[in-house]
């Protein structure tokens, strides 16, 4: 019958389904620990992994998935513990690759409604970043200290001898949603930026200057003055602002009671040195390095 030699003429065209030793049929657990394996082996490098991650979309989708995540508990096991609650399995906002990017990538700097540059400065790889949980109680407000906030010491940018040194720096909270800063920020009904987005995961910003919630310790901690920094806070708790750099005298090195180190920083018992791949304990902060594998 005609609709009979159609149906197996429709039959014989359609494609067999893979079988779970077929190449093709090969989209799960297998190539994702052959993937592991070799990252592994060369020490999760950054770059080959963001090169992976540029071949194809099924090779974005495991680096999504897994990559990321195997690349930030390596790099700084400590600092995702602390962030994650101890469960590196966990989901962070964002995703894992917005954290890896801000381990390792400065956005550099355009002008804001509160911050005026002469020039915009471009992002870039860092060779080497420092993580504060110190740092970061600086940029809390004395309502907000209950919030867990990583920080990096500020990249320099030079400008010249006509400006100061621009610094851009970067952080994450713990637990963004839970947290009393974002609380208070809903609290004062602090409107989102219209035209400012993260530049780690895209989503929209919060203006802590516009906010009124820049603790004076935020400027001493850089080594700026106060009024010359500004720093955005996202819907998934990445930070990253900028400042102007100036000279400090001794004086101005202090810090207040409310800002010496209470001791946090010892909640897991010292934060890693990552270099080349290899571990160390390096007292108080986390200090991750993007250099060639270690033979």
């Amino acid at each position: 019958m005609p609709g009979f030699s159609r149906m197996n003429a429709n039959q014989r065209s359609r494609p067999n389904p893979p079988s779970e030793g077929s190449e093709s049929g090969d989209s799960g657990i297998l190539n994702e620990q052959i993937l592991l394996l070799v990252f592994e082996s060369i020490k999760w490098d950054l770059h080959v992994l963001c090169r992976t991650a540029a071949v194809n979309r099924k090779l974005r989708a495991v680096a999504n998935r897994i990559l990321w995540r195997q690349l930030c508990v390596y790099r700084a096991p400590r600092m995702v513990a602390g962030l994650a609650n101890g469960g590196p399995n966990g989901r962070l906002g964002g995703g894992w690759h917005a954290l890896a990017k801000l381990l390792f990538f400065c956005c550099g700097c355009e002008s804001t409604r509160h911050f005026r540059v002469s020039q915009p400065s471009p992002g870039h790889f860092m060779k080497a970043s420092r993580f504060s949980k110190t740092s970061g109680r600086s940029f809390l407000t004395k309502k907000c200290r209950g919030d867990l906030l990583y920080v990096s010491d500020p990249c320099e940018h030079p400008r010249g001898n006509a400006e100061d040194d621009l610094g851009v720096y970067r952080g994450v909270f713990r637990e963004f949603p839970r947290s009393r800063t974002r609380a208070c920020l809903v609290g004062r009904q602090v409107a989102l930026e219209e035209r400012v987005r993260c530049p780690y995961c895209g989503a929209r910003v919060w203006s802590m200057t516009t906010a009124r919630l820049v603790p004076k310790s935020a400027a001493r901690r850089l080594g700026s003055h106060n009024g010359g920094l500004e720093y955005f806070v996202c819907l998934n708790g990445h930070l990253y602002g900028m400042c102007w750099l100036v000279p400090l005298s001794s004086d101005e090195d202090s810090c207040d009671d409310d800002d010496e180190d209470d001791g946090d920083d010892n909640e897991f018992g010292g934060d890693p040195t990552v270099s080349n791949g290899h571990m160390s304990l390096k007292g108080k902060e986390v200090i991750i390095e993007d250099g060639p594998p270690a033979n």
